[in-house]
């Protein structure tokens, strides 16, 4: 599975899917490095009438804007791949069980697609400049359309490209960045999409798919003798976001989540087995259950899950 190569069958979506993940480590390395503008919005608030300190904190906005334009138009092309490499997984005749053993590279693409997402969404939760430095840059954007606003903001002296968000566009970036998780939020927004857009396939096929790699994830991962196999030492962390990540689209498209004691995961299981990972990114791994999924809170969720998950009970 590590090393999966596409089949000639495989290749179509393959390519398709490989022309957008490729560019994913190099939208990791951006949020990874990505610089706040805190200090120089500071300045600047605090000095009102000093029209230096106004621009550059204008222009460093900007500069970090372009970046998080960047990190959304990304999501924008994951989101346009997805349904082409579901309908491969999930179409008949065949078996889930018979499309993951068959199809090892299109199955090791979602599987990089949910690890990114989850990595991409770990890295947002630790960075809360970017929404900082977004609403600063919409507000200072707001005075300078006013007829009384200051356009000297614009002036550039290092010929950086700044050039200024349609009010539409800003909505979008605003909207994805206000998410706690906003990558994982697009994955399974498109997920159901694709469920509700393919009446012709049964919801089973998907649903089936989605908990047969958490449970293939959790077989790895509970079993010495699969865990001895691994070669890369980050393999451990990859299996446990990739089970995170189809167990909260399975959450969201099957009729009754995944936290149902009729659903096909053993919720309980999964928990325990993030829980006993000896890592600090335990909370990275738990809150997209907590705060992702759509029916943890439905009536019909075990108490005994919520208090895994810790999830305070109704007064």
């Amino acid at each position: 599975f590590e090393n999966a190569l596409p089949t000639h069958s495989e290749l179509q979506v393959y390519e398709q899917v490989a022309n957008v993940l490729d560019r994913a480590p190099e939208i990791l390395d951006e949020m990874f490095r990505y610089g706040s503008s805190s200090d120089e919005i500071r300045h600047a608030i605090s000095n009102p009438n000093n029209a230096e300190l106004q621009r550059e904190a204008y222009h460093s906005v900007c500069q970090n804007v372009d970046k998080l334009r960047i990190f959304y138009h990304f999501s924008m092309e994951l989101e346009a791949v997805v349904p082409a490499l579901l309908s491969a997984l999930c179409a008949g005749p065949m078996t889930p069980k018979e499309h993951l053993e068959t199809q090892q590279a299109l199955t090791k693409q979602f599987a990089e697609i949910l690890q990114f997402t989850l990595k991409f969404d770990e890295l947002k939760m630790m960075n809360p400049s970017m929404q900082n430095d977004f609403s600063y840059y919409r507000r200072t954007v707001s005075r300078m359309r006013l007829p009384s606003g200051d356009r000297s903001l614009t002036e550039n002296p290092n010929n950086v490209n700044e050039e200024v968000l349609s009010a539409e566009e800003a909505n979008l970036l605003s909207l994805f960045f206000a998410e706690a998780n906003p990558m994982l939020k697009k994955l399974s927004e498109v997920t159901t999409r694709f469920v509700t857009m393919h009446k012709d396939l049964p919801i089973e096929q998907t649903t089936e798919c989605l908990s047969t790699m958490a449970d293939v994830c959790r077989c790895m991962l509970e079993k010495p003798e699969y865990l001895q196999r691994f070669r890369l030492p980050d393999t451990v962390m990859f299996c446990l976001r990739v089970m995170v990540g189809v167990i909260i689209l399975y959450d969201h498209v099957h009729p009754v989540g995944a936290f149902s004691r009729r659903a096909a995961i053993d919720m309980r299981a999964t928990i325990k087995l993030i829980q006993q990972h000896e890592s600090s990114n335990v909370d990275s791994l738990l809150n997209p259950l907590r705060y992702t999924t759509k029916h943890l809170n439905d009536e019909s969720t075990p108490k005994s899950i919520k208090t895994l998950l810790e999830i305070p009970s109704p007064h």
